[in-house]
């Protein structure tokens, strides 16, 4: 069972040009469906069935797993069990006619202007404030993920007319307006820290560590947590939530919504619609807050 679950993540590394994160999660969920196959005495599997499927199923629901996380396991299996009907492993596709559960829409929670501007509001004394300030910048000025922002090099950008070029999900094409401020937070950490903090290292990736090695998602994880807890945001924060303020900003200024849609470089723009209703609501906030005849 296990080349089988090789074959498909080569598969799926060549065919469909996914990201490492989602290849991980792919080899994740499969490694966790073959051990509850195995606990179910199932070695092969033409063995499967849509039962079996399904029991893993409840099994997941019923160890607590979210909704949310069940839709996206079924989601692998689908394409597992639909890869080895294809490549003739399997006579039958397991998760054939299994619906998908629906998924509750939970609101987004973003930061408010003033918050960001907090967040933001970074007195530059050393090489490292100078990157963290660049860093937060960038990820306001452009909704980037923060695997895009950790994994930019010095040849995405284009400091000169304001944008930054990347290859982000699905191996896309994404060309963001940086915006002056972003821009000029850049040029001062390109200027004067980045290079300090290389000392005698050699390679392209923009933000770097005190080692001078590129920063990894983690540690952009505790550098925003650390800097929302040093300006007193009480908000539970991660570069995730900078995403989605950048967005839903926009929107509340009256950005059009298939722009906010590329430059997030969402496939489908229901996606990007979330904004419109984290927007609606914080209207209503507002109104229920401040009308006198609420």
């Amino acid at each position: 069972m296990i080349d089988e679950r090789q074959d498909f993540i080569q598969y799926i590394k060549i065919e469909r040009g996914l990201s490492e994160n989602t290849i991980e999660s792919y080899q994740r969920d499969l490694k966790q469906y073959e051990s509850f196959l195995k606990i179910e005495q199932i070695k092969q599997w033409e063995d499967v069935s849509r039962d079996s499927v399904l029991k893993y199923l409840y099994n997941l629901k019923d160890t607590g797993k979210s909704e949310a996380t069940i839709q996206r396991v079924l989601s692998t299996l689908r394409l597992f069990h639909q890869f080895l009907k294809r490549e003739h492993r399997t006579t039958h596709d397991a998760s054939l006619h299994i619906e998908t559960p629906k998924k509750r829409q939970v609101l987004p929670e973003v930061l408010s202007e003033s918050e960001v501007e907090q967040l933001l509001d970074i007195e530059v004394k050393t090489p490292l404030e100078s990157r963290t300030k660049a860093m937060l910048e960038v990820m306001y000025a452009t909704g980037l993920r923060v695997s895009e922002c950790v994994g930019l090099t010095l040849n995405d950008l284009h400091l000169d007319i304001g944008f930054i070029r990347l290859i982000g999900k699905g191996n896309k094409e994404r060309i963001i307006p940086l915006g002056e401020v972003a821009t000029e937070a850049v040029n001062d950490y390109l200027a004067d820290g980045r290079q300090v903090l290389m000392k005698t290292k050699q390679h392209a990736t923009l933000f770097v560590n005190h080692h001078g090695n590129p920063l990894s998602r983690q540690g952009f994880f505790k550098l925003i947590k650390q800097r929302a807890k040093d300006v007193g945001i009480k908000k539970e924060i991660s570069p995730h939530k900078l995403r989605h303020s950048f967005a839903t900003h926009l929107l509340e200024h009256g950005a059009d919504l298939r722009a906010v849609q590329e430059m997030l470089g969402h496939s489908d723009i229901s996606t990007t619609q979330i904004y419109t209703h984290v927007t609606k609501a914080r209207l209503q906030s507002v109104y229920q807050t401040y009308h006198p005849r609420a």
